[in-house]
């Protein structure tokens, strides 16, 4: 099959029960993506399928066919930061980093639909997406930073 990740082609050969997240990390090297609980409840494997916020633990490949794909890999590109990225460096809300690329995805995903986002807009949003360093504070700060640049 043939799945579009990051605006790139690859062909894939999978078995059915697959998920998105084993393909990304095993057969496409895209580590960027974690695996947190594998249950869907910690939002470290979040990415976009179609524009829309996926856990790709529980996501089965297939159904991804012909679907656009974006990882963090794909948020900005080297030397050129995509705003959330700068933002979150700017507001050291990156703490261990594990839960970092799904926050990311959460919260570019809230941008893309709402370009000036009150806290309680990114508390929502960002609610399927848990930080065990507790760095909350520090992600919405960054989210309402990039949001404003993003408008700028």
């Amino acid at each position: 099959m043939q799945l579009t990740v990051n605006t790139e082609q690859h062909e894939v050969a999978l078995a059915g029960h697959e998920t998105l997240l084993t393909v990304l990390r095993e057969r496409l090297d895209l580590t960027g993506t974690k695996l947190g609980c594998g249950r869907g409840e910690c939002g470290a494997c979040t990415v976009l399928v179609g524009g829309r916020l996926a856990y790709s633990c529980l996501t089965l490949a297939a159904a991804c066919e012909g679907e656009p794909i974006t990882t963090v890999e794909g948020l900005g590109a080297p030397g050129a930061l995509h705003p959330l990225q700068q933002a979150f460096i700017d507001a050291d809300a990156l703490q261990c980093g594990f839960c970092t690329p799904g926050q990311l995805m959460a919260a570019s995903a809230l941008l893309a639909k709402v370009s000036d986002p009150t806290a309680e807009d990114i508390r929502a949003a960002m609610s399927g997406n848990l930080c065990r360093c507790g760095t909350y504070p520090k992600i919405e700060r960054a989210v309402l930073a990039a949001a404003a640049v993003m408008r700028s």
